[in-house]
């Protein structure tokens, strides 16, 4: 008999964030600010014309990406949807290589092929921004299952970036972050009964900012003031967390994300959170009233640790705050100004390299797999 789904606990007083040096919170103001400034510009670049196709900005949503990765190890593997420049930053991405993809050049992190929604980062275990609903939810699952596969048959660690050659395999968790929308997906519903059945040490983590796209999750979603359930279904252990605070949401998931390490099991979390902008630049947000937007700007995750750092810490001043600022807004810019005068990729030789490994006649143009140029990142 399976064990019983572990529900959320109650608030326990161990607050995990009340032993962080306050130079970490100062970092994770300072992550956090230059996802904002990051997306105001790409914002700007999109009305511009100079930044192509789908983009989806993340303003709001900062605390969850930083709060979360901050809970990680460096070489524990992450895999997202399509709104994943924050995470991509927040995993250490040289912004100047993520706007780069952003206007799709060849210095970008995936050579320009890839563009918004498609931000990949190896050195620094970040798997993909995905722009298929729910469909990176199988590859979290996969991720953590090489990862205990590796700990538990291989006993050494695969060559991977920041791996010693022969050095013992360790524990890892895997996180497979996703939208709400993407709960209505069967490929989400697979990935966790795999993980349940197998025990598989993958935490599903749902940005829940209440819409899926322009529909509300009331209107599209069953259970939706409980997601717990849809863990309780697979025998995985659930969690509610507030992504509007990072230091709440550092106190609840830093456990979580320990226990399912230690343990070698999976966990679904419920993380409430609120997007200021549209689903994409191209939504007029008609389903929602800005009073509403309004209130969730009022408990601003960026300025509640600012005045946190400054009023109850006391280890950031106003002065230093804009200066912060200051040195945040010179790197966005810095990072426009290489995307734009970095080259386009050369269609002769980058349109058909590293896509097929052999394909079959009539699938490409070319028979054989072709290396394009050294990605930057690597």
């Amino acid at each position: 008999m399976s064990p019983t789904p572990t529900r959320s606990r109650p608030a326990s007083n161990v607050r995990p964030s009340a032993d962080l040096p306050d130079a970490t919170l100062v970092g994770w103001l300072r992550m956090m600010t230059l996802i904002r400034e990051f997306e105001n510009r790409s914002a700007q670049a999109y009305q511009q014309a100079k930044i192509g196709g789908f983009c989806h900005l993340y303003t709001g949503q900062e605390a969850v990406a930083v709060g979360t990765l901050g809970a990680l190890e460096p070489d524990d593997p992450v895999v997202h949807a399509y709104r994943d420049h924050g995470h991509a930053l927040a995993r250490g991405m040289d912004p100047k290589h993520c706007m780069a993809e952003m206007f799709g050049k060849i210095t970008g992190c995936a050579k320009g092929k890839g563009g918004s929604m498609h931000m990949f980062d190896k050195p620094h275990w970040f798997f993909g921004g995905h722009g298929i609903v729910g469909a990176q939810t199988p590859l979290g699952v996969g991720l953590a299952f090489a990862a205990k596969y590796e700990l538990e048959v291989l006993g050494t660690a695969l060559s991977n970036p920041g791996v010693d050659p022969g050095a013992p395999a360790k524990k890892k968790v895997a996180l497979a972050f996703l939208g709400d929308g993407a709960l209505n997906q069967g490929a989400l519903h697979e990935a966790m009964n795999l993980a349940g059945l197998w025990s598989l040490p993958c935490i599903f983590i749902v940005e829940n900012n209440g819409y899926s796209m322009g529909t509300s999750i009331h209107r599209g979603t069953t259970m939706a003031d409980d997601l717990l359930k849809k863990a309780d279904a697979y025998g995985i252990r659930g969690e509610v967390i507030d992504g509007l605070d990072i230091l709440r949401l550092y106190d609840a998931f830093k456990p979580l994300a320990d226990w399912c390490r230690a343990e070698q099991k999976p966990a679904f979390v419920d993380l409430k959170t609120y997007r200021y902008l549209g689903h994409s630049m191209s939504d007029p947000q008609k389903y929602r009233t800005k009073d509403e937007v309004d209130r969730y700007k009022s408990m601003d995750s960026i300025e509640r640790l600012a005045k946190h750092l400054m009023e109850e810490r006391r280890c950031l001043t106003p002065a230093a705050l804009d200066e912060m600022h200051a040195e945040l807004h010179r790197i966005v810019m810095e990072a426009l100004e290489f995307a734009e005068s970095s080259p386009s990729p050369d269609p002769a030789t980058e349109l058909y390299s590293d896509v097929l490994v052999n394909p079959m006649p009539g699938m490409s143009p070319i028979r054989e797999y072709v290396h394009g140029e050294k990605n930057p990142l690597l």
